[in-house]
């Protein structure tokens, strides 16, 4: 297990990072260039080496309700590869992210998944329930339960966000 020093080393030799100190000798990183709301890298390190590394843009950690990684046993190698795939991951959205935000806009939406891997995008719009299909507009229906009814005739089940 790194000390917390060594943690330090790591984490300072990523300057991209600004050190934000915090209560009880704790020590938050921020990637101020997010594209994201999200700004905390490294998360309440601790002087005995406890901390977190914000991973809930990315595949293959085990994370917390808020995409956080506990790094106490991590090593040097693996602490560098958390933090340069946290960094990467906030530093760009990926293409559908992109499109459901201009899609979406102030409406309320859901996705609906599909035969495929296809993802539909319901949003409630003015009056009218609009089915997207990227940025492309699939069907408009003038109540909730006529879109629900098309979407599931058409193979799709919702995830309600």
């Amino acid at each position: 297990m790194l000390t917390f020093d060594e943690k330090l080393s790591v984490i300072t030799s990523f300057s991209e990072l600004e050190r934000k100190d915090v209560s009880l000798g704790r020590v938050n990183f921020q990637y101020n260039e997010s594209v994201y709301d999200k700004k905390n890298v490294v998360y309440h390190l601790h002087p005995n080496g406890n901390g977190f590394v914000y991973a809930g843009h990315l595949s293959g950690y085990d994370t917390n309700d808020k995409g956080l990684v506990n790094i106490r046993e991590f090593s040097q190698e693996e602490l560098r590869t958390i933090i340069e795939q946290s960094i990467n991951s906030l530093s760009h959205r990926p293409e559908h992210e992109m499109i459901e935000e201009a899609v979406i806009g102030d409406g309320r939406e859901q996705r609906w998944h599909g035969p495929e891997g296809a993802t539909l995008l319901l949003v409630h719009e003015d009056s009218l329930w609009n089915i997207y299909a990227g940025l492309n507009l699939e069907a408009a229906f003038e109540s909730y339960e006529e879109a629900e009814d098309y979407l599931m005739d058409e193979g799709f089940s919702g995830l309600r966000d």
